[in-house]
């Protein structure tokens, strides 16, 4: 009896022990499921508030691969893309009623063909470094011709200004170009009969650092052109530099100084008699004709003694060697309908007399006045002729 109750209760122990481990096997196989539920719901929930993950796939199964579409390139990077120059800056154009597409220009060197936009009822005022400048018009502030491309990361954006017609006129600007001839290192002058043209390079010096420093506004031949035409407003101090026959002094004493002050000047050459490169960035080279600064039959230049086809082809022949037909200078100042015409058929919009003035909206643009400079003439003399 006792052998059987001791048999019966081994018996029910193993019963037990099998029921445990079998509800902790279930147990476990339980939680497993609830975890790997939980993962899948959190890997497929949003990532942030209103904003779907993007779905994963479910377990044992391969992930897509994942793709996003490339940022559309700006203008001015699409210009940037089909050049190698490692100078290359993309400039771009803002402004009130401004739709132009970017240009390139060359870092290091001076701004070309800078656009001159026209909107009807407005003038335009100029391109400005910021928008803050174009809008209270800050004449140092404002990028031409006569400023050196600047540029970040290759590329640069120019603001545009406006005024209205009223506020042009008011501003009524008269704008000198002066004309330099030969220099001398001499302060007591030259000797000879051409004593009046060599300006003393100490005055000349002294004129370029008052321009630089003063507060001008150095406008470039296409703006005086539409200021001519009321197309652009330009600064009451607005000045231009010019020398006449490009005289192996300006090469060797003005150009240093001109360099030395970073002022626009340009020097009409007679291409016949020399042809040199463009000894400074700040120096433009303009026509003072081929070969017409001698007499003619009259005594008078020989543009005032030729035909048209003759003047014209003399002047096509200066602009092809300089690459460029813009304004010329009237060698001695001798001009007349017939030269102007002959100017006209080469391409010529400008001309520049020896006639004593200043530019004006109006003016006749193939008789150009100027404000000569002479020996003798020291700052004061400056300052008396253009502020």
């Amino acid at each position: 009896m006792g052998a059987s109750n001791e048999h019966a209760r081994r018996a029910y122990r193993r019963r037990r022990r099998t029921r445990r481990t079998t509800v902790s096997a279930i147990g476990v196989v339980a939680a497993v499921g609830v975890a790997t539920a939980v993962t899948w719901s959190m890997m497929t929930l949003p990532t942030s508030r209103g904003a779907a993950a993007a779905p994963s796939s479910p377990p044992g199964t391969s992930a897509p691969a994942a793709t996003s579409k490339p940022r559309p390139m700006t203008p001015g990077e699409r210009l940037l893309a089909g050049t190698n120059d490692p100078r290359a800056c993309a400039v771009s154009f803002v402004g009130e009623g401004i739709d132009l597409a970017p240009a390139l220009q060359a870092t290091g060197t001076l701004y070309t063909s800078l656009p001159i936009p026209v909107r009807e009822g407005a003038v335009f005022a100029g391109w400005y470094a910021s928008a803050r400048d174009a809008a209270d018009l800050t004449v140092e502030a404002r990028l031409n011709g006569a400023d050196m491309v600047t540029c970040d990361e290759r590329e640069r954006t120019l603001h545009g200004a406006w005024v209205s017609p009223e506020r042009h006129a008011a501003e009524d600007a008269r704008i000198p170009i002066l004309m330099y001839h030969q220099f001398t290192p001499r302060p007591e002058g030259e000797d000879h009969w051409l004593r009046g043209n060599y300006a003393y390079i100490g005055d000349f010096d002294d004129h370029m650092a008052y321009i630089a420093t003063s507060g001008f506004y150095l406008p470039t031949w296409d703006e005086l052109s539409a200021f001519i035409d009321g197309e652009i407003l330009l600064p009451s101090r607005s000045v231009i530099v010019t020398d006449d026959d490009a005289d192996q002094t300006w090469f060797d004493l003005a150009v240093p100084v001109i360099d030395a002050h970073e002022v626009l000047a340009t020097s009409f050459m007679v291409t016949a008699w020399r042809q040199d490169p463009p000894p400074s960035p700040y120096v433009l080279r303009r026509s003072h004709t081929h070969d017409m600064h001698r007499a003619g039959e009259n005594g008078d230049g020989r543009i005032v003694n030729e035909g048209v086809d003759v003047i014209a082809a003399d002047m096509t022949t200066s602009a092809d060697i300089l690459g460029v037909a813009e304004v010329m200078a009237y060698p001695f100042g001798h001009h007349n309908e017939t030269a102007k015409q002959g100017l006209r058929d080469a391409g010529f919009e400008m001309a520049r007399t020896i006639e004593h003035g200043y530019v004006t909206v109006g003016t006749d643009k193939l008789a150009l006045p100027t404000i000569r400079i002479d020996y003798g003439m020291g700052l004061d003399a400056l300052i008396a002729r253009i502020g």
